[in-house]
């Protein structure tokens, strides 16, 4: 169907993806969120659980999204219907760390779990956001990848509560709510007019693609992204922490790292905005050199007062994830047609397995030096994906 011919979408159709797409993807961080009550439920020790939790949930978001694209998921069965399935598994996979996490192995497969049904929310929930629209897709992208960035903030809000909400609380309720994400996008969002089914799964196709010079450079400058981003988001409550120990500032830990991630909606949106009038290449190209800077930075970040130390941070979450939504349209902007779906599950998935070795070596760096000094390490992707997204930038693609 083309887009002149194509209904209007309803007007409570971008606003029930946006609210499912924030229930859903705020599975992603419920643990991390809830991390310091786990340790002591469980009795765990050592300075790797914060790295292990995190990298369950990506490993389990890759598998889930290679095992959706082999066997071609949303192509045999209605998107909905997978986001509402997907919803309502993650959710009691959530919800079963009160009865089955044991120990530290139970509780990684089911944050393992969580992660690859994740998988059926995300990306799904993109797919289904492209069967409505068209022209104003890089617009609705800016929105979805927004909640994303409010869901995995929110499991923090509700832990900022404080006595009012228990570790144990906080679980049900972020269940509860990516249940009813998932059960507003079956109701609500039918198939869209544009839905269509992907191309099938190629990983043969890997070194073809990449040969495509604009495609390499924007999937080499998502790399550089990833390698930044969830490292950040994690280690939040860690720059905070370690701040307010070498300044004696007593806050709210849990409230100011769901501020600082939550913020990044903005970027989200207004790089969105931004973009339709200079190109995608550009607005990503300013965010991740902006997020670089501030990673090379981060040492003195700590010695900083605090009316200085704050803003500083926020805009770091804000232009940390800024940018992803434009990595994400020149991905599909310049993937080979033939190829399309699956250059985008590769990248994708190639971008989240990078997520693990940063989170990994963050976590090891913890352990071995200054806290001030771990986020030296994370100026290593930004620099690389700058330095492959400089002729997509200078053509304003």
């Amino acid at each position: 169907m083309t887009e002149t011919n194509a209904p209007k979408p309803p007007i409570w159709i971008i606003p029930t993806i946006v609210f499912s797409q924030f229930a859903g993807t705020s599975l992603w961080f419920a643990g991390n969120a809830v991390l310091g009550d786990l340790q002591v439920y469980l009795k765990l020790t050592g300075d790797q659980v914060l790295g292990s939790i995190t990298s369950s949930v990506q490993l389990g978001f890759i598998a889930g999204t290679l095992v959706f694209a082999f066997f071609a998921i949303s192509d045999k069965f209605s998107p909905r219907k997978i986001f509402l399935a997907c919803a309502l598994l993650g959710a009691i996979a959530n919800l079963a760390i009160l009865w089955l996490a044991t120990n530290l192995f139970s509780l990684l497969l089911l944050r393992f779990v969580t992660g690859f049904f994740l998988a059926g929310i995300y990306p799904i929930g993109m797919k289904i956001a492209a069967g409505w629209y068209q022209r104003s897709l890089g617009k609705a992208i800016g929105f979805l990848v927004g909640a994303l960035v409010l869901g995995t903030a929110f499991p923090h809000f509700l832990k900022s509560i404080g006595g009012a909400l228990s570790w144990q609380s906080v679980l049900q309720s972020v269940s509860v709510i990516a249940a009813l994400g998932g059960v507003a996008m079956y109701l609500l969002v039918p198939d869209g007019p544009y839905i269509r089914k992907g191309s099938a799964f190629n990983p043969k196709v890997l070194l073809q693609m990449f040969r495509t010079k604009d495609f390499r450079s924007a999937a080499f400058g998502y790399f550089g992204h990833m390698w930044e981003l969830y490292t950040f988001w994690a280690f939040v409550p860690i720059i905070l922490q370690h701040y307010a120990a070498l300044n004696q500032w007593q806050a709210n830990f849990s409230l100011w790292a769901f501020i600082v991630i939550a913020i990044g909606s903005l970027g989200c949106i207004v790089g969105g905005l931004i973009s339709s009038k200079t190109g995608s290449a550009r607005v990503a190209f300013v965010q991740l050199l902006a997020s670089g800077l501030l990673c090379l930075i981060s040492p003195l970040l700590f010695k900083l007062p605090l009316f200085l130390f704050l803003p500083l941070l926020l805009i770091w979450g804000i232009v940390v994830i800024g940018d992803s939504p434009q990595f994400s349209a020149l991905t599909a902007k310049t993937a080979p047609q033939e190829y399309v779906g699956s250059a985008l599950t590769i990248v994708n998935s190639l971008g989240f397995a990078i997520t693990i070795f940063s989170i990994q070596l963050a976590n090891y760096l913890y352990t071995v030096i200054n806290p001030s000094y771990i986020f030296l390490g994370l100026v290593v992707g930004p620099l690389f994906g700058l330095w492959y997204m400089r002729s997509l930038a200078k053509r304003g693609l």
